[in-house]
């Protein structure tokens, strides 16, 4: 027997068949490796008996349909011949009859779509947020973008604080967000207007679920990064995550069933490692009793979840909170965000999130007993609402089409403040309008709620 097993570096085949370029190809467009002929899959010499002809037809038949020259080599064990096929990883794509094949792990798969891009996008050096894109101009980036990116570089103190005095085209310049006279794809995720426009899936997804079949309500974040960030933290805890309510004498008090700090940490994770040419959403799920959040990105080469969790550390460090300056650098690790969850988690409620890898990276906030969100929509919000909110409620389910004039007469407060509170209603999913403001009719998501 080899003393030798198959991995991402070693294959066995019994006998050889024209379709094993195919293999040869998925080595040279991985880290290389060696195909051996000749030996069964558990690593026993079996013999070959035509080595003559393969010693001259295999480095032939690669040449010709791969273009690459691999190393052929016979052996010999217990008075069996087999051959050693020997490949290196190559700096460019090769294909196999116009397929990409790639070694991952112990076996081979062919490269489609996305997968194939984002290859031949490494081959070439490049990732896929440094692509340039011809349609998009400096006209379509949106200036107030610009100035919360500045407000938060100059806060969080990673950028020089002279180059956030330059105008918005020296700073994408500077910042290596422009290849030529093109923007680049992370320029258009950063700054744009509408970076949906040009990024499908480039947005996050927020669903409450009283079962795994049954989605009461939900929610799809736009906008660019930045905004992305803040209006999912604000939904989550103001909409999505009731408050438990205590008194410390006179003192209201509000805690929420999972660390803000954790979750931040873990969203702002979540959105700079995520794989935007997988054109997959962001998805955070809440339930009664645990909060999940999924994401389409990447560990680095070779690690693992367990390879990430032994990073953890019980000592606090306390790493600053990073905004994505652009994708492609300026972030925190994999391994120190996780640490930071953990720590911020285990310091919150004693609670060490759930880490599983399933096409893509989970996350799993599991809440205490006592702290569950309620089971039915708007159960313990409806406990936060004011007299005046239950007031619109009220008249509302006597008629839905009530105008806002009206709720002001009837409820004793300027139309002004009933546009406020029907703003604060709609935010915690009580309320929503169906139809043009002539026409239309308001409609309560759930009536438990008053």
């Amino acid at each position: 027997m080899l003393k030798r097993h198959e991995n991402q570096n070693i294959e066995f085949k019994q006998s050889w068949k024209d379709e094993y370029l195919k293999w040869i190809c998925g080595f040279t467009n991985a880290k290389g490796g060696s195909i051996y002929i000749g030996v069964d899959d558990k690593g026993d010499v079996v013999g070959v008996q035509n080595y003559k002809k393969l010693l001259e037809d295999i480095p032939n038949k690669t040449l010709d349909i791969l273009g690459v020259i691999v190393d052929v080599v016979l052996l010999e064990k217990d008075r069996k011949k087999y051959i050693e096929i020997s490949v290196e990883p190559y700096p460019y794509p090769i294909s196999y009859k116009g397929q990409y094949h790639y070694r991952t792990g112990s076996t081979k798969k062919e490269l489609r779509g996305a997968s194939l891009d984002k290859f031949l996008l490494q081959k070439q050096g490049k990732k896929w947020d440094g692509v340039p894109v011809p349609y998009i101009k400096i006209d379509d980036l949106d200036p107030f973008a610009f100035k919360v990116f500045r407000d938060k570089a100059e806060k969080k103190r990673r950028i020089d604080s002279e180059l956030l005095k330059e105008n918005d085209k020296v700073l994408i310049d500077k910042l290596h967000l422009k290849e030529g006279e093109y923007l680049k794809r992370a320029t258009t995720l950063l700054f744009a207007k509408d970076p949906q426009k040009y990024v499908t899936g480039s947005s996050i997804k927020i669903g409450y679920f009283k079962s795994d079949s049954d989605l009461i309500y939900q929610d799809v974040i736009e906008g660019n990064l930045f905004e992305q960030v803040d209006k999912t933290m604000e939904l989550i805890f103001t909409k999505y995550l009731s408050a438990i309510i205590s008194y410390e004498g006179i003192q209201r008090v509000e805690s929420f069933p999972v660390s803000e700090l954790a979750f931040r940490e873990a969203l702002i994770n979540a959105v700079v490692h995520k794989d935007y040419s997988s054109q997959h959403t962001i998805q955070i799920s809440i339930y009664n009793d645990k909060l999940l959040m999924w994401n389409a990105g990447e560990l680095p080469s070779n690690w693992t979840i367990d390879t990430l969790l032994e990073k953890h550390s019980s000592e606090p460090h306390n790493p600053a909170i990073a905004y994505p300056f652009f994708l492609s650098g300026y972030i925190e690790s994999w391994g120190r965000g996780i640490e930071k969850i953990i720590y911020e988690s285990k310091k919150f409620n004693d609670i060490v999130p759930n880490f599983r890898w399933q096409n893509g990276l989970w996350i799993e906030f599991y809440f205490n007993k006592a702290e569950k969100v309620g089971e039915k929509v708007g159960e313990k919000v409806g406990e936060n609402l004011t007299d005046n909110q239950i007031s619109i409620l009220d008249n509302i389910k006597q008629n839905n089409t009530i105008s806002a004039v009206k709720l002001s007469e009837v409820v004793g407060i300027s139309s002004r403040k009933i546009e406020e509170n029907i703003k604060k209603l709609k935010v915690l999913g009580i309320l929503k309008r169906i139809g043009p403001a002539k026409g239309g009719y308001w409609e309560i998501i759930d009536e438990n709620t008053i």
